[in-house]
């Protein structure tokens, strides 16, 4: 259960990060398409070729690799 909770943790951080990144690179986050689209259907039209494939491809690779990370790191810390 530890072993979740850390990895959960770390993916977390991990997309704080990744966040702070798509704002300073001036990407839609996911939260600014759930709010785009509840506001408006047409949203669709604002998003880029670029902040696609950062939703849809970029974001989920890193989050992945976050955990991947975070497992590989928990386990040098706690061998079994």
């Amino acid at each position: 259960m530890i072993r979740i909770y850390f990895i959960g943790l770390f993916i977390l951080i991990t997309a704080i990060i990744a966040n702070i990144l798509a704002v300073k690179l001036q990407l839609k986050s996911w939260y600014d398409l759930l709010n785009g689209l509840a506001s408006s259907k047409s949203y669709w039209e604002l998003i880029t070729f670029k902040d696609s494939l950062w939703l849809f491809l970029v974001y989920p690779l890193v989050l992945g690799l976050g955990a991947v990370f975070a497992n590989f790191i928990y386990l040098k810390l706690f061998p079994s």
